[in-house]
Protein backbone atom coordinates (compact mmCIF):
# COMPACT_ATOMS: atom_id res chain seq x y z
CA UNK A 1 0.00 0.00 0.00
CA UNK A 2 3.01 2.22 0.71
CA UNK A 3 4.45 2.00 -2.67
CA UNK A 4 0.96 2.43 -4.16
CA UNK A 5 0.75 5.64 -2.40
CA UNK A 6 3.82 7.06 -3.00
CA UNK A 7 3.30 6.23 -6.80
CA UNK A 8 0.07 8.49 -6.66
CA UNK A 9 1.13 11.18 -4.68
CA UNK A 10 3.21 14.37 -5.49
CA UNK A 11 6.45 13.89 -4.54
CA UNK A 12 7.20 16.86 -1.88
CA UNK A 13 4.14 15.09 0.20
CA UNK A 14 5.40 13.38 3.33
CA UNK A 15 3.73 10.17 3.84
CA UNK A 16 3.26 8.82 7.31
CA UNK A 17 1.94 5.05 8.66
CA UNK A 18 0.39 4.72 12.06
CA UNK A 19 2.11 1.57 12.80
CA UNK A 20 2.20 0.45 15.65
CA UNK A 21 5.73 -2.03 15.58
CA UNK A 22 7.24 -2.05 11.41
CA UNK A 23 9.88 -1.08 10.20
CA UNK A 24 9.94 1.98 8.18
CA UNK A 25 13.24 0.55 6.49
CA UNK A 26 10.88 -2.70 5.37
CA UNK A 27 7.73 -0.93 4.24
CA UNK A 28 9.41 1.85 2.22
CA UNK A 29 11.97 -0.50 -0.14
CA UNK A 30 9.45 -0.40 -2.86
CA UNK A 31 8.75 3.25 -2.80
CA UNK A 32 10.47 5.26 -5.78
CA UNK A 33 10.61 8.25 -2.93
CA UNK A 34 11.33 6.55 -0.27
CA UNK A 35 12.89 10.05 2.12
CA UNK A 36 9.43 10.85 2.70
CA UNK A 37 8.37 7.73 4.09
CA UNK A 38 8.08 7.63 8.17
CA UNK A 39 6.20 6.34 10.94
CA UNK A 40 3.55 8.57 12.92
CA UNK A 41 2.64 6.40 15.33
CA UNK A 42 -0.25 7.52 17.86
CA UNK A 43 -2.07 6.29 21.13
CA UNK A 44 -5.16 4.94 21.68
CA UNK A 45 -7.42 6.59 22.09
CA UNK A 46 -5.66 9.06 19.49
CA UNK A 47 -7.93 12.27 19.43
CA UNK A 48 -7.43 12.26 23.30
CA UNK A 49 -4.12 11.02 23.64
CA UNK A 50 -0.81 13.78 22.21
CA UNK A 51 1.20 11.60 21.98
CA UNK A 52 2.72 10.63 18.59
CA UNK A 53 6.00 8.85 17.68
CA UNK A 54 8.11 9.84 14.58
CA UNK A 55 10.10 6.91 13.07
CA UNK A 56 12.54 7.15 9.97
CA UNK A 57 13.64 4.76 7.67
CA UNK A 58 16.71 3.65 6.60
CA UNK A 59 16.14 5.88 3.66
CA UNK A 60 13.58 8.92 4.88
CA UNK A 61 15.22 12.15 4.68
CA UNK A 62 15.78 14.42 7.61
CA UNK A 63 13.31 17.15 6.05
CA UNK A 64 10.49 14.22 6.06
CA UNK A 65 11.24 13.44 9.67
CA UNK A 66 11.19 17.17 10.47
CA UNK A 67 8.04 18.09 8.60
CA UNK A 68 6.37 15.23 10.88
CA UNK A 69 7.00 17.13 13.75
CA UNK A 70 6.17 20.25 13.23
CA UNK A 71 2.62 19.01 11.72
CA UNK A 72 1.77 16.69 14.59
CA UNK A 73 3.07 19.54 16.97
CA UNK A 74 0.49 22.31 14.86
CA UNK A 75 -2.42 20.08 15.37
CA UNK A 76 -1.58 19.72 18.98
CA UNK A 77 0.42 16.19 19.57
CA UNK A 78 2.93 15.77 21.38
CA UNK A 79 5.67 13.87 18.92
CA UNK A 80 8.76 12.65 19.91
CA UNK A 81 11.71 11.81 17.09
CA UNK A 82 12.64 8.07 17.66
CA UNK A 83 16.21 8.47 16.25
CA UNK A 84 16.51 4.49 15.43
CA UNK A 85 14.57 1.76 14.17
CA UNK A 86 13.53 -0.88 17.20
CA UNK A 87 10.41 -3.14 16.79
CA UNK A 88 7.34 -1.66 18.69
CA UNK A 89 9.08 1.45 18.68
CA UNK A 90 9.69 3.27 22.00
CA UNK A 91 6.38 3.63 23.77
CA UNK A 92 4.69 -0.07 23.34
CA UNK A 93 8.23 -1.67 24.54
CA UNK A 94 8.07 0.14 27.45
CA UNK A 95 4.78 -1.28 27.96
CA UNK A 96 5.70 -4.58 26.77
CA UNK A 97 8.66 -4.62 29.43
CA UNK A 98 6.33 -3.77 32.19
CA UNK A 99 3.49 -6.09 31.27
CA UNK A 100 6.43 -8.80 31.15
CA UNK A 101 6.83 -8.59 35.03
CA UNK A 102 2.93 -7.76 35.83
CA UNK A 103 2.39 -11.21 34.19
CA UNK A 104 5.72 -12.57 36.10
CA UNK A 105 4.58 -11.53 39.31
CA UNK A 106 1.20 -12.83 38.72
CA UNK A 107 2.11 -16.19 37.36
CA UNK A 108 4.53 -16.46 40.44
CA UNK A 109 1.69 -15.46 43.25
CA UNK A 110 3.36 -12.57 43.84
CA UNK A 111 -0.11 -10.62 43.64
CA UNK A 112 -3.49 -10.37 41.89
CA UNK A 113 -4.26 -9.20 38.45
CA UNK A 114 -5.90 -6.84 40.34
CA UNK A 115 -3.83 -5.94 42.82
CA UNK A 116 -0.58 -5.35 40.18
CA UNK A 117 -2.95 -2.88 38.55
CA UNK A 118 -3.48 -1.06 41.22
CA UNK A 119 0.11 -1.41 42.28
CA UNK A 120 0.53 1.00 39.26
CA UNK A 121 -2.69 2.92 38.58
CA UNK A 122 -2.72 4.22 42.38
CA UNK A 123 1.14 4.27 42.59
CA UNK A 124 4.03 4.94 40.39
CA UNK A 125 1.27 5.68 37.20
CA UNK A 126 0.14 8.79 38.99
CA UNK A 127 3.68 10.41 38.80
CA UNK A 128 4.12 9.02 35.54
CA UNK A 129 0.88 10.91 34.32
CA UNK A 130 3.24 14.17 34.89
CA UNK A 131 6.70 12.95 34.46
CA UNK A 132 8.99 10.21 33.07
CA UNK A 133 10.68 7.75 34.63
CA UNK A 134 13.96 9.80 34.69
CA UNK A 135 12.70 12.86 36.11
CA UNK A 136 10.62 10.73 38.55
CA UNK A 137 13.76 9.62 39.87
CA UNK A 138 15.88 12.93 39.97
CA UNK A 139 13.01 13.92 42.50
CA UNK A 140 13.54 10.88 44.60
CA UNK A 141 17.50 12.05 44.89
CA UNK A 142 15.60 14.84 47.06
CA UNK A 143 17.88 17.94 46.89
CA UNK A 144 20.99 16.04 45.15
CA UNK A 145 18.59 15.15 42.53
CA UNK A 146 19.57 12.07 39.96
CA UNK A 147 23.35 12.27 41.03
CA UNK A 148 21.85 11.17 44.74
CA UNK A 149 19.41 8.86 43.10
CA UNK A 150 22.39 6.87 41.10
CA UNK A 151 24.86 6.78 44.18
CA UNK A 152 22.09 5.61 46.72
CA UNK A 153 19.70 3.75 44.77
CA UNK A 154 20.90 2.53 41.30
CA UNK A 155 23.14 -0.47 42.18
CA UNK A 156 20.13 -1.93 44.77
CA UNK A 157 17.77 -1.22 41.74
CA UNK A 158 20.04 -2.96 39.09
CA UNK A 159 20.70 -5.81 41.46
CA UNK A 160 15.92 -6.55 40.81
CA UNK A 161 16.96 -6.74 37.37
CA UNK A 162 18.56 -10.42 37.70
CA UNK A 163 15.56 -11.69 38.78
CA UNK A 164 12.65 -9.58 36.78
CA UNK A 165 10.74 -12.60 34.60
CA UNK A 166 10.43 -14.00 31.40
CA UNK A 167 6.62 -15.41 32.01
CA UNK A 168 5.08 -17.50 29.06
CA UNK A 169 1.17 -17.11 28.39
CA UNK A 170 0.45 -20.71 29.26
CA UNK A 171 -2.84 -21.11 29.36
CA UNK A 172 -3.64 -21.65 32.72
CA UNK A 173 -1.74 -17.92 33.00
CA UNK A 174 -4.36 -16.43 30.04
CA UNK A 175 -7.13 -18.48 32.50
CA UNK A 176 -5.59 -16.33 35.49
CA UNK A 177 -5.71 -13.21 33.71
CA UNK A 178 -8.91 -13.48 32.23
CA UNK A 179 -10.53 -14.23 35.97
CA UNK A 180 -8.16 -11.24 36.65
CA UNK A 181 -9.79 -9.12 34.36
CA UNK A 182 -13.64 -9.74 34.67
CA UNK A 183 -13.06 -9.11 38.58
CA UNK A 184 -12.11 -5.61 37.63
CA UNK A 185 -14.42 -4.64 35.52
CA UNK A 186 -17.19 -6.32 37.73
CA UNK A 187 -19.72 -6.40 35.13
CA UNK A 188 -19.00 -3.02 32.86
CA UNK A 189 -18.74 -3.89 29.02
CA UNK A 190 -15.88 -2.31 27.11
CA UNK A 191 -17.97 0.84 25.94
CA UNK A 192 -18.45 1.60 29.55
CA UNK A 193 -14.88 1.32 30.00
CA UNK A 194 -13.88 3.07 27.63
CA UNK A 195 -16.01 6.17 27.89
CA UNK A 196 -14.66 6.45 31.72
CA UNK A 197 -11.23 6.23 30.68
CA UNK A 198 -11.98 8.78 28.05
CA UNK A 199 -13.51 11.25 30.30
CA UNK A 200 -10.69 10.79 32.65
CA UNK A 201 -8.38 11.59 30.33
CA UNK A 202 -10.16 14.63 29.08
CA UNK A 203 -10.08 15.90 32.90
CA UNK A 204 -6.55 14.93 33.10
CA UNK A 205 -5.25 16.45 30.14
CA UNK A 206 -7.07 19.73 31.11
CA UNK A 207 -5.38 19.85 34.89
CA UNK A 208 -2.19 19.21 32.72
CA UNK A 209 -2.36 21.79 30.64
CA UNK A 210 -3.88 24.07 33.41
CA UNK A 211 0.24 23.61 35.09
CA UNK A 212 1.74 24.79 32.23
Amino acid sequence: MLARLDAALDPAIVIASSSSGLLMSRMQIDCRHPERCVIGHPFNPPHLVPLVEVVGGEKTGLEAIERALRFYTAVGKQPIHIRREVPGHVANRLQAALWREALHLVAEGVASVGDVDTAISAGPGLRWALMGPHLTFHLAGGVGGIDHFLEQFAAPMASWWDTLGNPMLTPELRERLAEGIADEAAGRGIAELEARRDLFLVDLLALKGSLG
